[in-house]
């Protein structure tokens, strides 16, 4: 086993705690620590192995069932221009830099969920809607799959 405060191999590494924090230390670390005991259970090993944490997978397309509105940039800006501020005054109220909102009216920089609810609130708007769903109808073509195919989708979209 290696101790985990000089990283030298030893064969007699024990637990033990230095500033709070639970480690496995050689003989010679041990003066920098507080000895711990272990259980008659707990191998040396299983100590280590307790204080390594995986962070759980998240699926990030779980909360995917909003969008910003087309024109959400033209949107911000006229608002803010109906309530007669200016960017440097919308950056204080919400508190963003005057080049983020910057960006943001440009459409240069889409705003994070945060600044959006933010806006929302300071200009009195909605930039979030429901997606909506895709057009899942049949073309009157050949379809060997039973599903919609690329072309269906360009079809449904010129007329």
């Amino acid at each position: 086993m290696q101790c985990e405060l000089c990283g030298n191999e030893c064969k007699e590494c024990k637990p033990a705690t230095v500033d709070g924090v639970k480690m496995m230390l050689c003989p010679g670390c041990m003066k920098h620590g507080k000895g711990l005991r272990l259980s008659s259970h707990a191998a040396p090993r299983n100590v280590v192995l307790q204080r390594i944490k995986r962070p759980r997978e998240k699926d990030v397309f779980v909360n995917m069932d909003k969008e910003l509105v087309p024109g959400w940039n033209e949107k911000i800006k006229d608002a803010r221009k109906k309530k007669g501020l200016t960017r440097e005054r919308l950056g204080f109220n919400i508190g963003e830099r005057t080049v983020t909102i910057s960006k943001i009216e440009n459409g240069d920089l889409r705003p994070s969920d945060k600044v959006i609810a933010k806006l929302e609130k300071e200009l009195d708007i909605r930039l979030i809607e429901a997606v909506k769903e895709a057009s899942t109808h049949q073309s009157a073509g050949v379809n060997f799959g039973g599903g919609l195919t690329l072309g269906d989708f360009i079809k449904t979209e010129e007329k």
